[in-house]
């Protein structure tokens, strides 16, 4: 049986764990599938107020060339001057500027997405997963999330048409986050 720990007793400093982390992707592929990757090279803090979920923060850095949808070749294309531009911009960033319970374990994080050099709102439903201490007395918390954005909004624009009709790469994207944050001394 677990329980749901007093709210109170987690606030404070949190270190995204990158082990046991991942930022995810979905984007429509040729009309027809669904191709999912990830980032494998990211840093991230989270500080948490157990009594007012308002004044919790997040922040990420994320680095575009650990991009991986398991293809050598799309990664390859996702870090040129088509998609990401990895050279010229390394770096993904993610710094909330709104948290709120939406009541139970529902919150919702609303900060800046940098992409490109471009910076846009983003809005991220989170659920509250637990706390636990683990087996080597890292006291942890989980959370779940999930946003959408329109990658043109950021200039992502690259594609091709298909015969069919339609386009090769969907314009909507599926963001999917599954946390786990170790507490700070």
């Amino acid at each position: 049986m677990t329980t749901t720990p007093d709210l109170s007793t987690l606030t404070g400093d949190y270190t995204v764990d990158p082990a046991h982390t991942t930022i995810g992707f979905t984007a429509r592929h040729a009309m027809v599938t669904n191709v999912k990757g990830k980032f494998l090279d990211f840093t991230g803090t989270l500080h948490l107020d157990g009594t007012d979920p308002s004044r919790s923060t997040a922040s990420l850095d994320i680095t575009m060339d650990s991009i991986d949808t398991g293809s050598a070749d799309r990664d390859g294309h996702l870090k040129s001057a088509d998609f990401f531009n990895t050279s010229e911009f390394p770096t993904m960033t993610f710094r909330s500027t709104k948290a709120e319970s939406l009541g139970g374990d529902d919150y919702r994080v609303t900060g800046d997405l940098s992409i490109l050099g471009t910076t846009k709102p983003v809005t991220i439903d989170l659920e509250f997963n637990g706390a636990a201490k683990d087996p080597f007395g890292n006291e942890r918390v989980g959370f779940e999330g999930k946003a959408e954005i329109k990658r043109s909004e950021w200039g992502l624009t690259w594609n091709a048409a298909l015969e069919t009709g339609g386009v090769l790469v969907s314009d909507k994207i599926k963001l999917t986050f599954d946390i786990s944050a170790i507490r700070q001394a």
